[in-house]
């Protein structure tokens, strides 16, 4: 895009947003950047050449693409996106078992299960390693056995069949979301959620809950996921203080309370943000020790990753800088580790540290390259360091721009 054609496009940007009543803020924070980069927007100094900003863009401001940007490629011209997910996806579509529902079908047999809780555990660590790709690739063999199981088994094996697909939706739900398609985590959340009531294992809808409360979030419907997580957080904590809770208990339990932080903070209610924080940190000295039950990998070192990303969340960098010092994170998956050190990037980028950011931002993407190429806060991270930079941006960092895709 030429100069005279971004100053052009800036212009008509500027115009549009403020026939539509809305700051430079507002816009921003609807298309998930920030207010200094649609600034340069304006001014003609930011290029905008990627379809899928420019949609964000046209959006945000209610208008079609083509008049924000006339030259762009009508919507059957254009091709959507890849996803690693996309066969996953194709899980969600659909009933899985419908071969069993109209006539004669092959007896189950209970020797498979043996693979399918090995297939389940794949599946997570897949998810846990951001290995997304891969995990598209198996996960659709696994969804069709254990639907069709859950239906031909003798009743003897349906609670374990459906307990494991559950945790398969789970699997999916938490994928979804850090590939930013919450719209098939919310699908796949809303299954796991049946399938655990089904499988008589309440707990197990609690922790559903959760990971609908993080594809409402990404959804941006913050008042769904409060709902959500505020109702579940009220009738465990009744059960917990009226009965002797298990590890399990407490692990859920200090999730939801968790991602109610979560809530808040992306809300903008600060003293309940830290209240949760507080709830959570309460749970997980009751608990004493880092645990993984649901995959949730709550305990007392998670929570203070979770404290971190809250404080960025908030703004507050000094603080988030200062909770992550001494943390000790070898136990927890490659996932937390990174996103631990996407937070601590994210903190030092606000604190216009920028070449401490840089190294975490990198530290991060050996640990999980596929989360930091997509996820939406790290590819935020990327190109606030891009714009801060300008022209004397390293190699390194112009680099991971690339791989992320945030070179606008």
């Amino acid at each position: 895009m030429s100069s005279e054609k971004r100053r052009a496009f800036g212009a008509r940007v500027a115009d549009l947003r403020r026939r539509k009543g809305l700051t430079q803020e507002e816009l921003a924070a609807a298309v998930g950047r920030t207010a200094s980069w649609l600034s340069q927007v304006e001014r003609g100094v930011q290029p905008v050449n990627r379809l899928d900003v420019l949609r964000l863009l046209a959006d945000g401001l209610g208008v079609p693409l083509q008049v924000l940007q006339p030259d762009a490629p009508s919507p059957v011209e254009s091709e959507p996106e890849a996803s690693a997910l996309d066969q996953a996806r194709l899980v969600l579509s659909g009933h899985a078992a419908l071969d069993v529902l109209l006539g004669p079908h092959q007896d189950f047999q209970p020797d498979a299960l043996i693979d399918l809780r090995e297939s389940v555990n794949r599946i997570w660590e897949l998810t846990h390693t951001g290995r997304f790709a891969d995990l598209s690739a198996v996960v659709g063999p696994v969804v069709a056995q254990l639907e069709r199981g859950s239906r031909t088994a003798p009743d003897e094996y349906v609670p374990e069949l459906r307990g494991l697909l559950a945790g398969t939706y789970q699997a999916l739900a938490a994928a979804f979301v850090r590939q930013n398609e919450a719209d098939a985590a919310w699908v796949a959340a809303d299954r796991a959620i049946r399938e655990a009531e089904l499988s008589g294992d309440p707990l197990g809808v609690f922790a559903g809950i959760y990971r609908l409360c993080h594809a409402f979030v990404h959804l941006k419907h913050l008042d769904q996921a409060e709902h959500a997580a505020t109702t579940a957080v009220g009738v465990l904590q009744q059960h917990v203080e009226n009965a002797e809770p298990t590890p399990e208990h407490l692990s859920v339990l200090g999730s939801l309370h968790l991602v109610l932080a979560l809530v808040h903070a992306r809300s903008g209610k600060r003293a309940y943000a830290r209240q949760q924080i507080e709830d959570a940190r309460r749970v997980g000295r009751r608990l004493g020790e880092d645990r993984n039950d649901f995959n949730l990998e709550f305990g007392p070192t998670n929570v203070e990753i979770q404290a971190v990303s809250t404080a960025v969340d908030l703004g507050d960098a000094g603080e988030a800088l200062d909770l992550a010092q001494d943390l000790r994170t070898g136990g927890l998956s490659a996932e937390r580790q990174a996103r631990l050190l996407m937070d601590v990037g994210r903190a030092h980028a606000q604190r216009r540290q920028y070449a401490d950011s840089l190294a975490c931002l990198l530290r991060a993407e050996e640990l999980a390259p596929e989360m930091i190429r997509t996820h939406a806060a790290a590819r935020s991270a990327v190109r606030d360091l891009v714009l801060a930079a300008g022209r004397s941006a390293s190699d390194g960092l112009r680099a991971l721009a690339e791989r992320t895709d945030t070179l606008d």
